[in-house]
Formats: C-alpha cells, sequence, structure tokens
C-alpha cells in the first residue's frame, strides 16, 4: 500500500524539478529544486523494500556485466 505515496510523491517531485528547468526567476528555481529533492527522498522512504532492493542491486549487476 505505500506504493500510492511513492507515486504521488514522485510525480510532484518530477513536475518540481520541471518547472524549476523552464523557469527564470532564481527563486522559484530554488524552492522548486528543493522541492524535487524533499519529494525523491520521501518517495524512496514510501517506496516497498523491493524498490529499494532493485535500486541497490542495479549498479553492482551493471559494473558486472560492463568490467571497466
Amino acid at each position: 500500500m505505500m506504493l500510492v505515496p511513492s507515486l504521488i510523491s514522485l510525480a510532484v517531485a518530477s513536475l518540481a524539478f520541471c518547472l524549476s528547468v523552464n523557469t527564470s526567476e532564481e527563486v522559484v528555481k530554488v524552492a522548486a529544486t528543493v522541492l524535487a529533492a524533499f519529494c525523491v527522498i520521501l518517495s524512496l522512504i514510501f517506496a516497498p523494500w523491493m524498490v529499494k532492493l532493485a535500486l541497490l542491486t542495479i549498479p553492482f549487476v551493471s559494473q558486472k556485466l560492463n568490467p571497466a
């Protein structure tokens, strides 16, 4: 049941990021960027543990598939 708040928070973060990229006002850019960062952190907190586990394993798997 924690997936819905996570998706809502991620949607708000996406909209705030788009606003921060497309605006020319500095105060709005800073506020939208802070809001986007806060919402991304909230979406990671609300995410189910399987999503968190997938986010942690993707870098390790990609590193093993593409060694430097």
